[in-house]
């Protein structure tokens, strides 16, 4: 370490020096060295801590547990220290990411979602693709010690300025837990995002979308446009989805192994994702994993029309030569896939219901104004909406609560009463009609 006296005696009796690397490599150095090791006070500093007597700041350097370089300034060392012993302590804990005053709801996210080892795969993949797609770019990047409720409050006002309360749910599912954990990690005082959510729907007229099944009438005019012949390949698929309750992970996953023919059973114990792997975001992928509950791994009796469609299936397949040339994870011979021999996902069978029901109500608006009638006209609706509907039908058919809940794979009863048994208008009429029969006063 050369005084800067010794640097000017060097330079002036080396000229030759000038302008080459090592004169560079020199004065490098000589500015290194203006970061002295003892301060203006004359005090000794600590490891890893030097002071520019220029900008007349303390700085302390340390690797994070990533190995990355970060440093900390302050123009008071004793302050200084303070932050170190914080630092220590967290560097211990493993939390040296967690610096304070610069982790983002990003750093915390990560850290949280990384450390759920039980959490199934297709779930953390779920969540992290919602966090990425609607978070990480714009409001993850601010730090969390910073985010008080009512930042939550206008985050959330914004998303639903865009998207449905369903989504924004999702999101406030990710985000409650992110903050919780940076509250246990004593980064924060509170959790800011508890309650948020609630509030706005109590106060404005946001609510939850409720899943309506489709009406009987809906049902049997959906199955109507089967009659078009160019419609006529999609009818055996849409017979065993809503003809089984399936999950569209359960009902893509099918391989002709889970169909018992001879005793009219459809096995349920795996289920399809296409969704982007966690370590490759960007492209999705095909992958078979658990059913979503224990509960859901099941025997499903086939109904005389589904056991038909399928049937109809296997002739039409083996008569052409048919069959899906996929395989995932080891499983293979799926009972449904596209003309390019791929198995279906989730956006591939909403696309066909959406065109479906869009030539379906084209062709009623014409017929109703011939027939000079009200036309009934088939909601928008997904394929999870089959589900919905193949329970309401075991609802109003009589099927006790309990055989429900076995054959949809509910883990909870609770499931089956409160979100898929709702009785249609038509049911609630013909039942007060029964009662106003039968009625003693």
């Amino acid at each position: 370490n050369w005084s800067e006296e010794e640097y000017r005696i060097f330079f002036r009796n080396n000229k030759h020096f000038n302008n080459s690397l090592f004169l560079t490599t020199l004065e490098r150095g000589y500015k290194m060295n203006k970061k002295a090791k003892v301060d203006s006070k004359g005090r000794h500093l600590g490891e890893n801590i030097t002071y520019d007597r220029n900008r007349k700041r303390y700085r302390y350097s340390y690797k994070d547990s990533s190995g990355e370089f970060r440093s900390i300034y302050s123009t008071s060392y004793e302050k200084l220290l303070e932050r170190i012993d914080k630092i220590d302590s967290m560097l211990k804990n493993g939390m040296c990411c967690y610096e304070v005053e610069k982790a983002t709801v990003n750093v915390v996210f990560d850290r949280y979602i990384s450390s759920k080892i039980n959490l199934r795969s297709t779930t953390m993949s779920n969540y992290t693709y919602m966090y990425d797609k609607f978070v990480r770019s714009s409001f993850g990047k601010r730090k969390i010690s910073n985010i008080v409720y009512s930042d939550i409050l206008f985050f959330y006002k914004d998303l639903l300025s865009k998207m449905s309360v369903n989504t924004v749910e999702v999101i406030n599912t990710i985000l409650r837990p992110t903050f919780q954990f940076a509250l246990r990690d004593n980064l924060i005082l509170n959790n800011p995002v508890d309650g948020a959510l609630s509030e706005i729907k109590r106060n404005s007229h946001y609510s939850s979308e409720s899943r309506q099944a489709l009406t009987q009438d809906e049902q049997k005019a959906f199955f109507s446009v089967f009659d078009d012949p160019q419609c006529k390949r999609w009818e055996n698929l849409f017979t065993v989805l809503f003809g089984t309750g399936c999950r569209v992970g359960e009902f893509t996953a099918l391989t002709w192994n889970d169909i018992d023919f001879e005793n009219r059973t459809i096995t349920i114990d795996h289920n399809l994702t296409y969704r982007p792997r966690l370590e490759n975001k960007n492209k999705c992928e095909y992958q078979i994993t658990e059913t979503k509950t224990k509960a859901g791994m099941r025997t499903i009796p086939m109904i005389e029309r589904v056991y038909q469609a399928l049937m109809d299936e296997k002739i039409y397949q083996e008569s052409n030569d048919l069959k899906c040339n996929m395989a995932v994870d080891g499983y293979e011979g799926f009972v449904f896939f596209n003309r390019f021999g791929s198995v279906h996902n989730q956006s591939s069978i909403n696309s066909a219901i959406k065109r479906l029901t869009c030539k379906y109500n084209m062709r009623e608006e014409l017929n109703a104004k011939r027939e000079k009638r009200p036309p009934i006209y088939i909601p928008p609706f997904s394929c999870h909406i089959a589900r919905h509907t193949f329970c309401t039908r075991l609802y109003e058919n009589g099927v006790d609560i309990k055989t429900i809940q076995s054959v949809m794979g509910h883990k909870d009863i609770s499931t089956t009463l409160d979100i898929y048994a709702e009785i249609s208008e038509s049911k609630k009429n013909d039942v007060f009609t029964t009662l106003d029969e039968n009625f003693v006063v």
